[in-house]
């Protein structure tokens, strides 16, 4: 495992705050993306009233060679009480802004997407000033399944290309593919236009310069309106090797790209990752100018 680099250090979090809000999540048995993956950025965003709750269990059917979160089969299982927690959940974290994601359940017929379309109901009536972001799987490149969480008018749209085509069967199930991540990025912009579009892409596994701008072009050709760029980190001995550290001046080369390709908001840096809070101030003041804050 590479030594990482000094920009890639940071404190762990920990404080009153921290323990209030991991304790809170225990009681009501739900999990955040920010723990199973280790972000980096836990406490910053747990600090500015922002999390990524994950729903649908913490048991992924699929086996993402990038991904910490535990794979298997979850069995059709599905808590009928997950949309109430969650939206008390917001509620009693006071949050601002928050982004819903979950394992991929291939195990369900919708992939999920009933469950996420009853989860955004329950928070917006309990919590309707919260705006929320949706970060959801492929569900196999069906359209109905798309429908059904836009269906209950999220801020965001967001969906992870994760890499560069030429790595994508490397880095991904074999059950995603890049191709399939634009499919549903530009189903659900020409589903609801008025809805923000948003995708992630992870670097350091050895990728060029010019595979990533080609990645950003074909997300652009999709009219997705927000880009993230990190470095992938490797959680266990277990899952891929980084190739490379990007440095941060690679990351600002990066943003430039982004902007000059159009996309509305971009965040790059090492330790950005696809839920990071870097443009939710630019999201909560551009959907407000829309008119569909509250």
């Amino acid at each position: 495992m590479k030594r990482k680099p000094d920009w890639l250090r940071v404190k762990i979090p920990g404080g009153d705050i921290h323990h209030g809000i991991k304790k809170t999540l225990r009681d009501k048995n739900l999990y955040t993306v920010c723990e199973e993956a280790n972000c980096p950025n836990v406490g910053e965003c747990w600090r500015a009233g922002t999390a990524t709750i994950m729903i649908l269990g913490e048991v992924c059917t699929r086996g993402c060679r990038f991904c910490s979160v535990q794979s298997g089969n979850p069995g059709g299982i599905v808590d009928p009480l997950e949309p109430e927690k969650c939206a008390d959940t917001v509620v009693s974290m006071n949050l601002n802004y928050v982004v819903l994601t979950c394992v991929d359940r291939d195990d369900l017929l919708d992939g999920g997407a009933g469950q996420f379309a009853k989860v955004i109901a329950a928070i917006q009536n309990a919590k309707p000033d919260c705006l929320i972001e949706v970060l959801v799987s492929d569900y196999q490149g069906r359209q109905i399944d798309v429908e059904t969480v836009l269906s209950q008018n999220p801020n965001v749209f967001a969906h992870n290309i994760e890499t560069i085509e030429r790595l994508t069967p490397k880095v991904r199930d074999r059950r995603a593919s890049y191709q399939q991540s634009l499919d549903v990025l530009e189903m659900a912009k020409k589903l609801r236009p008025d809805v923000l579009t948003k995708s992630s892409i992870m670097v350091g596994l050895g990728e060029t310069e010019e595979e990533v701008e080609t990645t950003m072009r074909d997300l652009r050709t999709r009219q997705v309106d927000i880009v993230t760029l990190g470095q992938y980190l490797q959680p266990t001995r277990k899952h891929l090797d980084v190739v490379d550290y990007i440095t941060p001046q690679q990351f600002d080369r990066y943003a430039e790209l982004a902007k000059e390709l159009g996309f509305l908001y971009v965040a790059s840096g090492p330790l950005v990752r696809s839920s990071y809070r870097a443009g939710e101030l630019f999201l909560e003041s551009h959907l407000s100018k829309k008119g569909q804050a509250v």
